[in-house]
């Protein structure tokens, strides 16, 4: 396993719907590196944004698919995402604010 450095775990933030209505309850939506473990993204979100104290990780992983052109086939590439629930006392996320 790679050595990953806490500003290389969160990728990007997740905008949906369903991930815009669970930020009222403290919980943000991140793409995150395929090899993170839940230590490693807690740890990120604490020292990325400031004054946020992650209670909850939950994770989920998605094979690439795939796909085909012609006779030549190939993957996607996999992803992992991760929703990062955030403490009652915690400081919300000001990347979020203005979505």
């Amino acid at each position: 396993m790679a050595d990953i450095k806490y500003y290389d775990v969160l990728l990007r933030p997740v905008v949906t719907e369903k991930s815009m209505e669970a930020m009222s309850d403290k919980k943000y939506t991140f793409l995150v590196h395929p090899e993170a473990t839940k230590g490693q993204i807690k740890e990120a979100v604490e020292r990325m944004f400031e004054g946020a104290k992650v209670s909850k990780v939950n994770t989920s992983n998605k094979d690439g698919k795939t796909k085909r052109r012609g006779t030549t086939s190939g993957k996607t590439a996999k992803t992992k995402k991760a929703i990062v629930t955030l403490t009652a006392e915690s400081k919300d996320i000001e990347f979020f604010e203005g979505m």
